[in-house]
């Protein structure tokens, strides 16, 4: 069995494959991780050309740095929304100051409220997208279409008790989405910087 804090094996084996330069390695984690990145980017962003670039921004970073990824600290898909976050937020930043310097309105707690607001939904999304498929269908139901715990139980045919038990987890991992430095938030992934 392996030790409890020894990274996933395809964590460490993509790792070393970067590290050689092996281009199908970029391919293999942009398949698996760019609708991640790309919808982190723009929740936070709010904008298509911009989540693009920083798509873009995020490979790049990958595939120029793959030591500065340690499977030690941390899954590679919460490093890797790590740096998405981090990118996206210093976009954000750039281009909302200069915004506000052209207009000459605003100030930097407004600024900072925008991107305090974006980091929690971004941070929310990737909770969602990370939490096992029967919390996430849970909440789904009970979310988007209005079912109580008992109908809840009845559409995913479990009993009431899975149910609840289900989707009191589900909005207990979502609730950390405004808690930086959260479980179930990546690390490096805390607060809006």
């Amino acid at each position: 069995m392996a030790k409890k804090d020894a990274p996933p094996r395809w964590d460490r084996k993509m790792q070393q494959r970067l590290a050689r330069g092996e281009a199908a390695a970029l391919g293999e984690l942009y398949d698996r991780f760019a609708s991640l990145v790309h919808g982190l980017a723009h929740r936070v962003l709010g904008d298509e050309r911009a989540a693009d670039g920083i798509t873009r921004e995020v490979f790049a970073h990958v595939w120029q740095h793959p030591d500065t990824y340690d499977p030690r600290q941390g899954p590679l898909r919460s490093w890797v929304a790590g740096l998405t976050h981090r990118l996206a937020v210093q976009r954000l930043r750039a281009t909302e100051t200069a915004a506000l310097e052209q207009a000459g309105r605003g100030c930097a707690e407004d600024l900072e409220r925008k991107v305090r607001r974006a980091s929690v939904a971004a941070r929310a999304d990737y909770i969602v997208q990370s939490m096992p498929s029967p919390l996430r269908a849970a909440l789904e139901l009970a979310y988007f279409q209005r079912r109580d715990y008992r109908q809840t139980a009845a559409d995913l045919g479990v009993t009431e008790d899975e149910a609840r038990r289900r989707l009191r987890l589900g909005l207990q991992l979502l609730a950390t989405a405004h808690d930086a430095g959260a479980p179930g938030a990546p690390p490096g992934y805390g607060g809006a910087a």
